[in-house]
């Protein structure tokens, strides 16, 4: 199931939104962690620089095949042997991922998703204990040039209330300017 409202922009136009090194350290990701999944990982937007920071791999996880190919080749370009596509639909099929496999879960401009929470419980489940969940999202501002319309695009407030409700806690939030806002919550023991 395709997310909806997910029209990827040219990728020249979508680089200059983030800058992903920055933003990955400010949310915690270092070499102390070994794996991660990035859930819609389209152009490889924070896929390639966690590959960079962490110690084992990154799952790449995405249903576009084109996203897929576009990720793998810049894995290829810059020597990452730590990145492992998967091309599935994660939204209705789950990540394919084993209970408790990786650290860290990446979930950038996604989570106006149909159903959140359903994302939401399935990166819990992967999660390793203590493990970390970050959402990146669009401000809810109308004056963010990009982003999915305003009645489905969640406020940081909304994305808590749903994690919490999916089995994490201890909300960070972060303003991640010009366009974006962060949070990053722990999965509970």
């Amino acid at each position: 199931m395709k997310i909806r409202e997910s029209g990827m922009p040219d990728e020249d136009v979508w680089k200059g939104f983030f800058e992903p090194d920055k933003i990955l350290k400010e949310l915690g990701l270092n070499d102390k962690v070994a794996d991660a999944a990035d859930f819609g990982c389209g152009y490889g937007t924070f896929t390639i620089p966690a590959a960079k920071m962490i110690t084992g791999k990154v799952y790449a996880i995405e249903i576009e095949l084109e996203m897929i190919e576009i990720t793998e080749q810049k894995a290829e370009a810059e020597s990452l042997n730590n990145v492992e596509p998967v091309l599935r639909d994660f939204i209705s099929e789950g990540s394919g991922l084993e209970d408790e496999s990786v650290d860290y879960a990446i979930l950038a401009n996604i989570l106006h998703v149909e159903e959140p929470k359903k994302l939401l419980r399935e990166a819990h489940r992967i999660l390793r204990p203590n493990g970390k969940i970050v959402i990146i999202h669009w401000n809810y501002d109308s004056a963010t040039p990009r982003g999915p319309p305003m009645e489905i695009r969640p406020t940081p407030e909304k994305c808590i209330e749903w994690a919490i409700s999916s089995g994490f806690s201890n909300p960070d939030k972060y303003d991640l300017k010009p366009y974006h806002s962060g949070i990053v919550l722990n999965k509970k023991r």
